[in-house]
């Protein structure tokens, strides 16, 4: 295991405090003073799973960002045991930071058993991870001076996971362009195959990049201008099948709307064999405050 990997697997964890009330550590990742929703997701899930009997998994997650987090601050996580029943377990989570409730959690989950089987196809034009290349490496490449916490983060700092984005100039650049990336993602390291809490804490952590960006693709807008406000409102996962980390998966991501300052995105996640393993949805602030003013 690689040390940014190892050391990310030690932030998703969270140390119990007492029955059912866990702490996890906060830190900086953008440089911008508040905490990566991935983060407090991903702790939340360990926290309620902590709570679970091993043989049942999560299958889905419903969560709300209520504050910014502090990054100076460790977080609480208040688990809710709300039911176990003969196949399925139900937990709510409430984070919080002193006493302010920062995040909010209601997860589901089930035994392994055998029913119906479909699912949609991977998109046709997708391109293999050959065919692209890493964050780091598109970072060093980019002529014009990008934010500092970025380049620490992709340049000095060593990635826990290597994403290689299809679309990076959708990204970078304002433009007119269609509400759909995708990115493939990776390990930087080895996970236990065995730990699949573990891989799917992972992919709640990762599964908030990239995601509130694609509905700015079309509006001429780059996420790295000074007057946009972004903000991850609400996250949610479904889990369909097992995903390894150790294997490249996709991120397939479209906006389908943008409206009232806030942009609706659902992404989907294929392993090269072409199985649908997960699906996303996230709807966030994207608040141009020179062009559409402040509510605030």
């Amino acid at each position: 295991m690689s040390q940014a990997l190892e050391k990310m697997v030690q932030q998703l964890s969270v140390q119990p405090l007492k029955p059912d009330v866990f702490q996890g550590d906060s830190t900086d990742l953008f440089g911008n003073g508040r905490i990566f929703g991935g983060q407090v997701l991903g702790q939340s899930l360990m926290a309620s799973s902590l709570t679970v009997p091993p043989e049942r998994q999560i299958h889905s997650l419903h969560s709300y960002f209520v504050r910014p987090g502090d990054v100076s601050k460790p977080i609480r996580f208040e688990v809710e045991r709300v039911r176990d029943g003969g196949t399925f377990s139900n937990r709510l989570v409430a984070a919080y930071q002193d006493d302010k409730h920062i995040f909010t959690m209601a997860a589901s989950y089930q035994i392994e058993e055998p029913g119906f089987e479909h699912f949609d196809a991977m998109p046709a034009d997708i391109q293999g991870p050959e065919n692209f290349i890493s964050e780091k490496d598109l970072v060093k490449q980019i002529p014009f001076p990008l934010p500092k916490s970025l380049t620490k983060r992709h340049i000095e700092d060593s990635n826990p996971i290597e994403i290689r984005p299809a679309h990076p100039d959708r990204i970078l650049k304002g433009g007119d362009y269609p509400a759909f990336t995708y990115c493939w993602f990776r390990a930087n390291g080895h996970l236990d195959p065995e730990n699949t809490l573990l891989h799917k804490v992972t992919f709640a952590y990762l599964s908030d990049f990239y995601l509130l960006f694609t509905s700015l693709l079309p509006h001429q807008q780059s996420s790295f201008d000074p007057k946009m406000q972004m903000a991850s409102l609400d996250h949610a996962i479904w889990y369909h099948r097992p995903i390894n980390l150790n294997e490249w998966n996709v991120y397939v991501l479209e906006s389908p709307n943008a409206s009232g300052a806030r942009g609706l995105s659902f992404g989907k996640v294929y392993n090269q064999q072409g199985q649908l393993l997960a699906t996303t949805a996230q709807e966030g602030l994207i608040r141009n405050t020179t062009r559409f003013g402040s509510s605030e």
